[in-house]
């Protein structure tokens, strides 16, 4: 998918919604634990039932590698029923270098044919480039993330060219020279919303993939205040919040109404704040 094509289809749908799947066996309606893959059953009624709300699923590879085989059957299924219009996010987080990183790559792209995978940058350009040499496909870069422990790393202090930035900023800076705003995108925690404009000022152009609103407590409205570019710019995921909003035999329905909340909420502010 390019980058216009998912701007047409924020336009189209007035959203910017991203849902995660990130399908916990434990978590998922009893009644559904009699079907022979209940994983799978669970996301294809979600999916049903809020389509047309989002525009990015984005499912959690951890939630469905903990399965064994069986787990990745009902990823391909669930990947298979996903509309061909909606952006797909294989969320991985992987990391590796050269060859090892071009497998995984090419498992995610022509094998499972997902539109971008979220890679981790800590061992450079030689963990990343494998995955820009695929034709409209993305690297979703973590640069700021949502989790407490981000503080560990991404905000310790480096001096490049006598200049002072925190590690997560050069992340923004050196990785602009590997791929483009028409490859890559930035997971920014919504968390963090206090780093929105200055990451903004570092990466004007590209796609931010935020995780953090909802359950973990980050401002839709700040991010999108903030963080919202000519063509949006933004993907803002919520999982628990809408996935799991009920527990019962209604939990699609219920999936629906939570996701039509924050599309509601989401056509305001492309309305209030995307420049014209």
């Amino acid at each position: 998918m390019t980058r216009q094509q998912l701007f047409e289809q924020i336009q189209r749908k007035r959203s910017y919604l991203c849902i995660g799947l990130d399908t916990d066996i434990k978590k998922i309606p009893q009644h559904l634990l009699q079907h022979d893959d209940p994983l799978f059953e669970f996301n294809r009624q979600i999916i049903e039932a809020t389509a047309d709300l989002c525009v990015a699923y984005k499912p959690n590879i951890a939630f469905y590698e903990a399965h064994g085989p069986k787990g990745w059957v009902s990823l391909q299924k669930t990947l298979d029923v996903i509309p061909q219009d909606i952006f797909t996010i294989a969320d991985a987080k992987r990391g590796d270098i050269g060859n090892t990183s071009e497998l995984y790559a090419r498992a995610f792209f022509d094998q499972m044919n997902f539109d971008s995978i979220t890679v981790a940058p800590y061992m450079g350009i030689d963990s990343v480039s494998p995955f820009l040499n695929f034709p409209n496909k993305w690297v979703i870069l973590l640069a700021l993330t949502s989790n407490p422990g981000h503080e560990d790393f991404q905000l310790l202090s480096v001096v490049s060219e006598g200049k002072s930035y925190f590690l997560f900023e050069k992340v923004l800076l050196n990785s602009q020279e590997w791929g483009s705003a028409e490859n890559m995108m930035y997971v920014v925690g919504a968390t963090r919303c206090d780093y929105v404009e200055r990451i903004r000022e570092l990466v004007p152009d590209h796609f931010l993939l935020v995780p953090g609103v909802g359950a973990q407590g980050g401002s839709l409205e700040e991010i999108s205040k903030y963080g919202m570019n000519k063509e949006c710019g933004l993907l803002v995921n919520s999982a628990r919040q809408i996935i799991y909003a009920s527990s019962g035999e209604d939990f699609a329905e219920k999936a629906r109404e939570a996701a039509l909340q924050v599309q509601q909420e989401m056509d305001r502010f492309l309305n209030e704040y995307l420049p014209i």
